[in-house]
């Protein structure tokens, strides 16, 4: 299993952050998950792509009928992504 926390953390404490963070944290984790997909294979792929999932799902319920629009436009105004 991996060390980053966001991928061995179970999804229930997960699920639990992600309603909690604020749109910028929300985004920022958003970011660090689509990075770890890009390097992962496997099952370990499978794991951040659901996890993925997860973080759009709760875009979406800040954002109705906006799908990711938000948090492209987030990656959009920082500078160092």
């Amino acid at each position: 299993m991996s060390t980053n926390p966001l991928i061995s953390e179970p999804v229930k404490d997960l699920v639990s952050r992600l309603e909690a963070m604020t749109d910028d944290e929300l985004f920022a984790i958003m970011n660090e998950l689509e990075k770890a997909s890009e390097a992962a294979e496997g099952e370990a792929a499978e794991e951040i792509l659901a996890r993925i999932a997860l973080a759009e799902s709760e875009i979406e319920r800040r954002y109705p009928g906006r799908l990711l629009a938000p948090y492209r436009d987030w990656k959009q105004r920082q500078p160092l992504l």
